[in-house]
Parts: C-alpha cells; structure tokens; sequence
C-alpha cells in the first residue's frame, strides 16, 4: 500500500558560508555568518494600496508560503522592520508618507517595489501619480508585472536575500552609501 503522503524530493540545502572545516569545528568570516541570519530573518513591512496588496497576500497564504524564505513575520511598524514592500499606486501626496516610513526603518534596511505602478507609475501617467518610487526612496529590487504574480514576489525576495546574504558589514557605514542618501535628502 503506497503512502498518501508525498515527500518533496528537490530539496536544496543552504551551503555553508566558506570557511575552514575540521572534526568538530568550523570557522567562517563574521560577515558570512551575519549575512546567512540577516538574510534568512527579514521582516516585511508591506506598504500596499492596490491590487498588487492582493497579490502580495496571496503570496503570504498557504499555496506560496512566503514563510518559507524566513519572511514570517510581517511587522506593521517600521522600527520593527527591515524590508520595505511597496505595492501599487502611489500618489504624490502619498511620497512624503513613505519617504517617512523609510526614515523610520532602522539599518540595514531594503526596498522592493512590486508591481508596474510602484516601479514605474504603471498606466497612471498623470499629474497625480508618482511616477516610480526611486524618485523618493532608493530602491533595491524591483519585481516587474501588472499585478506581478506571487511567483514574481518570491523571486523578489529571493533576490533580496541574495543581496542580503553578500551585503558586507561595513556598506552602510561606506561614503558611496551615504552619498545615495544625500541624493535622496536622507541623513
């Protein structure tokens, strides 16, 4: 009698960062091994407004399981969180509330924009509409799509990861860095 449950068969180990291996120990870099818990421990802050929020719940529900990836806890205060997901329409009266949740995030902190109108206005060509999010923030990694599909959101955040995981310590302390805020207007 054949078991009615199935076992996924392709899972894939994380590697361990590189390092020096022995009998009964292992030595790495402090940058690789903080990476590997940043990147396998961030905390979501959604910033949705339209149907991409939709999409972006449907990520977070059992099918796609955005949990998967270490992304569980979503927080709905900024303090509490280290990626900023934006999704959908944002207006111009709408900039200087996101550009004050961004501020409100504490370092090292991450942006994606999700979905067409966060990336690039979308079909929302008017006087109203902010015409892609880097214009007040910048931004990390953009998902294409209208409404991008959750696969597309995964892929975002895995990116994300990617970025978070080779991110060294000491990038946010650099002056290229800080010069990307100054050009935003960001101490």
């Amino acid at each position: 009698m054949s078991r009615p449950v199935q076992f996924n068969e392709k899972v894939k180990l994380v590697e361990m960062p590189e390092g020096m291996t022995g009998e009964g120990f292992f030595a790495t870099s402090l940058d690789k091994v903080i990476g590997l818990a940043r990147k396998n421990s961030i905390w979501p802050l959604p910033f949705a407004t339209s149907c991409c929020g939709i999409e972006f719940m449907a990520t977070m529900a059992a099918t796609y399981d955005l949990s998967r990836f270490g992304s569980e806890r979503l927080g709905f205060t900024p303090r509490q969180c280290d990626l900023l997901m934006v999704m959908g329409t944002i207006a111009k009266k709408m900039a200087p509330v996101l550009r004050q949740v961004y501020v409100q995030m504490a370092e090292p902190r991450w942006v994606i924009a999700v979905g067409a109108c966060a990336s690039s206005g979308g079909i929302f060509d008017s006087y109203s509409v902010l015409q892609g999010i880097d214009q007040v923030i910048p931004v990390d990694v953009y998902v294409p799509g209208c409404p991008p599909r959750p696969e597309a959101i995964l892929d975002g955040v895995m990116r994300i990861q990617d970025l978070v995981g080779n991110e060294s310590l000491r990038r946010r302390n650099s002056e290229k860095y800080k010069e990307l805020l100054n050009s935003y207007g960001i101490q």
